[in-house]
């Protein structure tokens, strides 16, 4: 017995050292221990605050053509939520498209004047209902919300007059959630090769040992800049136009506004995604190490998006963090763009954070060509 112990021991203890000393290598370098836990650290605490499909800011407007106690009653049913938030009370049917267009409102309620009339009367009385369908699954839980409120104004039935929803959906008529989601993916799906191969370019030659050849050539670093960035605006350019055409004619999901526009967003962000990606290259000493930050940089810039889940539901310091990332205003662009048929001046905001980035990384990316010591 104690031979075969020690036949096991022999065999084991080359192993508990190779072990030892990658335990050792990993802890040895501040910047592998911080590794070993910011990220799941971070991760745990963007998906607990971020990837929330619970609704808890609701903006919506109304328009009360009854003025009575009834309507004041149920809209006071609906404050009480604390899910629902008064942005607006409008005067004319002639406000509803701008304040649901804008994304000030993604709920409207308006009661005809004859609300209370026909309660009071035993019949049913119109309730409209209008929800942003450019974000299905939050206009969706939003219905269902004012639905329950409304059952509850209700009552037993046979009390008295009962209120009638009569719902619609603007961009999006059935809530399908496809109709969400898919657009966004035109600038998602696009930006995690783009980001990828930016941050490669530079990383890949210092490794090779061929990027000090190309700074002692006559280029300068702005022409070095443009060399590095197109590659990767083109094949961005060209993912977006795959996802577009099968989104378009596969998938058959309708588009309301310009396609020049479209192209134009996506232009914008595609440069703003690839200045990120040139500046985490310049940064990085090896391929591995501009591998590991672009990785530690998807998964946040993809929870902040507001791709799955709006932005208006993450807290507030979240919501603020949103504005570094370009993601949230390139999905903002298309989907603004294809559902709702946006114009430059609807969407003009969105583009004004995806000019600052980018004025800002490239050149800080052309800076640090020459700065970074290898």
């Amino acid at each position: 017995m104690s031979a075969f112990f020690s036949r096991l021991f022999a065999t084991l203890a080359p192993v508990f050292a190779l072990v030892r000393k990658e335990i050792l290598v990993l802890l040895k370098e501040p910047s592998s221990r911080a590794l070993l836990v910011a990220p799941a650290l971070v991760q745990a605490l963007l998906f607990g605050y971020a990837a929330t499909f619970d609704l808890k800011h609701v903006p919506y407007a109304v328009l009360d053509q009854s003025r009575s106690g009834a309507s004041q009653a149920l809209l006071a049913r609906l404050d009480g939520t604390g899910v629902f938030e008064r942005v607006a009370t409008l005067e004319s049917p002639r406000q509803i498209a701008g304040v649901i267009d804008a994304g000030q409102a993604i709920v409207f309620l308006g009661f005809p004047d004859d609300f209370e009339t026909r309660l009071a009367a035993g019949e049913r009385a119109p309730l409209q209902l209008i929800l942003d369908g450019r974000n299905s699954s939050t206009a969706s839980m939003a219905a269902a919300y004012v639905n329950a409120v409304v059952a509850a104004y209700n009552g037993p039935p046979g009390a008295r007059g009962s209120v009638s929803i009569e719902r619609r959906a603007w961009f999006n008529p059935n809530l399908e959630s496809r109709w969400n989601l898919m657009p966004g993916l035109i600038a998602a799906l696009s930006m995690l090769q783009t980001l990828l191969l930016a941050a490669l370019s530079v990383a890949r030659e210092r490794e090779q040992g061929t990027f000090d050849q190309l700074l002692v050539t006559p280029f300068t670093p702005l022409q070095i800049l443009v060399g590095k960035a197109l590659p990767p605006i083109g094949i961005g350019l060209l993912q977006s136009t795959v996802i577009f055409l099968i989104i378009r004619f596969w998938f058959g999901i309708p588009m309301n506004g310009s396609v020049g526009l479209l192209y134009l967003g996506l232009l914008v962000f595609t440069i703003a995604a690839v200045g990120v990606g040139l500046s985490i290259s310049a940064l990085s000493l090896s391929m591995q190490q501009a591998m590991l930050y672009a990785f530690l940089l998807i998964m946040p810039m993809m929870l902040l998006s507001g791709l799955l889940t709006p932005v208006r539901n993450m807290p507030q310091l979240l919501q603020l963090a949103t504005y570094a990332n370009p993601l949230r205003f390139g999905i903002g662009i298309v989907r603004r763009v294809y559902l709702e048929g946006a114009v430059l001046a609807d969407v003009a905001l969105d583009f004004v954070p995806l000019l600052v980035l980018a004025a800002i990384t490239l050149p800080l990316a052309a800076w640090l060509f020459r700065h970074r010591l290898s």
